[in-house]
């Protein structure tokens, strides 16, 4: 772990950075500390955390790249040997978390076994029941896709029932105007009947 120095003039900012790198250090070493007493889910959790701080340790040791770059050279040489050691103390962090993560058995628990006919059994389990998961949704899509399909059918079916009933009123009205022009033509032919007897 990288030893605390004091704070040399026109290096406040880079000083600042390692203050807080040491904050998410001794968090990251908490965590990589718990992590080995956990198994199955809470060990995922702790990894996720672990990740995190990774991250912010990351993103710090950026940020002390750029700052070095403006520190006065006569102090230069001290602050990179600093910085050399927090990178490496980050390094092992991740080599650490990296080891951590691949115990798949502590990760996944009983479930998980390094016996190939067992995996072998776990694996055709997860296949078949993804090939069934898949069935099943591509027979919802057709329940759906038909019902879909009957919904148009009857909306169809019920614009020309509309449309019947539409015509149908037409004809109607039209028949009953033919019947009022046929009894005109039968009074007006008796009218000229009775006209031509005087």
């Amino acid at each position: 772990m990288s030893n605390p120095l004091d704070t040399d003039a026109g290096s406040e900012l880079f000083s600042s950075y390692e203050a807080d790198l040491r904050l998410v250090q001794a968090d990251l070493n908490q965590k990589l500390e718990q992590i080995p007493e956990l198994a199955g889910e809470p060990r995922k959790a702790m990894i996720r955390q672990a990740e995190h701080a990774l991250d912010e340790a990351s993103e710090l040791i950026d940020q002390m790249r750029l700052e070095k770059q403006n520190i006065p050279s006569a102090i230069r040489s001290k602050v990179n040997q600093r910085f050399r050691n927090f990178e490496s103390d980050i390094d092992a962090g991740k080599r650490k978390l990296k080891s951590l993560s691949d115990d798949r058995k502590a990760l996944f628990g009983d479930r998980y076994t390094d016996n190939p006919a067992t995996s072998d059994a776990q694996l055709e389990q997860r296949q078949q029941l993804l090939s069934g998961t898949d069935r099943l949704g591509r027979s919802s899509d057709r329940i759906r896709e038909s019902q879909r399909i009957a919904n148009e059918t009857e909306q169809i079916g019920a614009s020309a029932l509309a449309d019947l009933h539409s015509q149908r009123s037409v004809i109607e009205h039209a028949r009953g105007n033919l019947l009022e022009s046929e009894g005109f033509v039968d009074r007006s032919v008796k009218t000229l009947r009775g006209m031509s007897r005087r």
